[in-house]
């Protein structure tokens, strides 16, 4: 396979749907963008009823039913959004989006209202000179997070001007990219697009979402490495997906994976309340019982934070298990309590 596929024709021609299929899915597609790059459609199994890479990328009617609870923007960027492009929800660090385009279109996206190719062309130059202004303007932006979209669908020369842009403001130290391109579409991970990456006087990070251990397959561990030995540190994001990852085997196995890909596991993300996305969720008590099932069965190296966004754009914080019981006694891995002695 050769080109993205974007719509239920495309998939079906494909063979990964029946065509009997192919009506019932373009009322989704005509209202979620769906992008499924050849480096995910190969790894689709048809013929598995929950197939885990399927479950991420392909439309389900179950996108158009939704419930009460759920929220067009769940984490509240727009509450946090002073100028075009920029979310400052926290005073030391803030998020840039360049662009609304993505590699893949994820059909649990808490931005899945705003994402699409309607929004490839993501700030202008005039959009971003208003944006950079706003970073230059506030001295405690330590950190400026490029996120979207995905920056990595942007070409080098883009990116390079951005990186420019913020290498010039002094008080930014770090820059981090929010990716899926590395894994998805490997190939555009190229030499000139990992230059266009690191600056003098920036430390740069890319932190890779993957869900599942299968996402792992040859050409995207290459791609991580072409960054990883060019100096940019990888880091982790994940989604507790209900049907792909809420077992404790196939979080040990995605987890492992990243380490041996040279990405620390970062961030596991309850799922959040994008509309049309319930098939998705978990409990937080079952989030938090996989988390204690990993504890002594995995390094820590493959131990991610467990968190919340809470709704509305209150924040990110830890929701993992306490090992701490009410009267002083701790619980260790295999889940027997131990004293510990109060301080003096």
């Amino acid at each position: 396979m050769t080109a993205t596929l974007r719509t239920p024709r495309a998939l079906a021609e494909a063979g990964l749907i029946a065509a009997d299929r192919v009506a019932e899915l373009e009322s989704v597609a005509a209202r979620y963008a769906v992008a499924i790059t050849p480096a995910m459609a190969d790894l689709i199994d048809p013929l598995h009823p929950a197939d885990p890479i399927a479950r991420q990328f392909m439309p389900d009617p179950r996108e158009l039913e939704l419930a009460p609870e759920e929220l067009a923007d769940p984490i509240g960027d727009a509450t946090h959004s002073p100028v075009k492009g920029i979310v400052h929800r926290y005073p030391d660090r803030l998020l840039l989006t360049l662009t609304h385009a993505c590699a893949v279109y994820c059909r649990f996206c808490f931005r899945r209202e705003v994402v699409g190719p309607g929004g490839a062309g993501g700030l202008t130059p005039a959009e971003l000179d208003v944006a950079c202004a706003y970073i230059q303007g506030r001295p405690e932006v330590w950190e400026v997070i490029l996120t979207g979209g995905d920056p990595l669908v942007l070409s080098p020369r883009r990116l390079a001007d951005a990186m420019d842009r913020l290498a010039a403001i002094p008080h930014v130290k770090v820059v981090r990219l929010h990716s899926r391109a590395p894994l998805v579409d490997p190939d555009a991970v190229t030499p000139e697009l990992v230059r266009a990456l690191r600056r003098e006087g920036l430390a740069v990070y890319v932190a890779i979402h993957a869900n599942h251990g299968r996402e792992f397959a040859a050409a995207g561990r290459a791609a991580c490495a072409r960054l990883a030995d060019a100096g940019v540190p990888l880091l982790g994001q994940t989604v507790l997906l209900k049907g792909v990852n809420d077992d404790v085997q196939a979080l040990e196995n995605l987890f492992r994976a990243m380490v041996e890909t040279r990405i620390k596991p970062y961030y596991l993300h309850h799922a959040d309340l994008a509309p049309g996305t319930a098939h998705f969720r978990t409990t937080l008590a079952e989030g938090q019982a996989l988390m204690r099932a990993l504890r002594g069965r995995v390094s820590g190296l493959c131990q991610p934070t467990y968190v919340l966004d809470i709704p509305g754009g209150h924040g990110k914080v830890p929701v993992g298990p306490d090992y701490l019981e009410a009267d002083g006694e701790v619980e260790g891995p295999n889940g027997r309590r131990h004293a510990y002695p109060p301080a003096r």
